[in-house]
């Protein structure tokens, strides 16, 4: 068997492993689909690229597992006019799917190293319809805002209210909350004209969303 018949195999079997763990949303498949995972892991992990695991990136952080990925994408109910903000770029492949399905993805994280890094990968994609910035992703982009959904991809507490605020009438915010070092929930917020209606998902656990920029690595 040639490599390029075992990767070929490899992504087959890992959309399979993503319906198999509950991602049934069409568009969401297709999105990750088009998205290599392989392109977003590094040195020692690279090949396990496409086993539904999280593997660690840069500066402490993580690329989620890809059915978790899924799920949220799916949670979401990205459709193609909306805006999206993402907070933890991280290794840029959530936002990668993400722009395969939204007119626009703003993303933003802490890390410095982790915004250069996922914005290159985005140039070799030709992926124009995401921006990038870095800062503290728990007060959002208000410049940018109102979104139509925000996906959350470290955890709090409870959701953020800036967060909350520049959510649109309409919108959907999906995120993890919970005490970093226990059991945390993936919750889906609804915003509506009176206020916010919260859905627990699953069990998760993520790392925790931390305040401030970080030192340049």
């Amino acid at each position: 068997m040639n490599d390029g018949a075992s990767i070929a195999e490899r992504k087959m079997q890992f959309l399979y492993t993503l319906r198999s763990r509950g991602v049934t949303d069409s568009a969401t498949l297709v999105a990750m689909e088009k998205v290599d995972r392989g392109d977003f892991v590094r040195g020692l992990f690279a090949e396990r690229a496409y086993e539904d695991m999280p593997l660690p990136i840069a500066c402490g952080q993580t690329i989620s597992q890809p059915s978790v990925v899924g799920l949220m994408t799916q949670a979401l109910q990205v459709a193609s006019r909306h805006r999206v903000l993402e907070v933890g770029t991280g290794s840029g492949y959530q936002a990668a799917v993400l722009a395969q399905m939204a007119r626009r993805v703003y993303t933003i994280d802490r890390h410095p190293r982790l915004v250069r890094e996922a914005e290159a990968i985005f140039d070799r994609m030709e992926q124009g319809n995401i921006t990038t910035f870095t800062g503290d992703g728990s007060h959002g982009l208000p410049d940018q805002a109102p979104f139509d959904r925000i996906i959350v991809t470290a955890a709090a507490e409870d959701a953020p209210g800036p967060l909350l605020a520049q959510l649109k009438i309409g919108g959907i915010m999906v995120l993890p909350v919970g005490q970093s070092d226990t059991v945390q929930s993936l919750i889906r917020v609804h915003r509506h004209e009176t206020g916010y209606d919260y859905e627990e998902l699953r069990s998760v656990r993520f790392v925790p969303l931390v305040e401030g920029v970080a030192k340049e690595d």
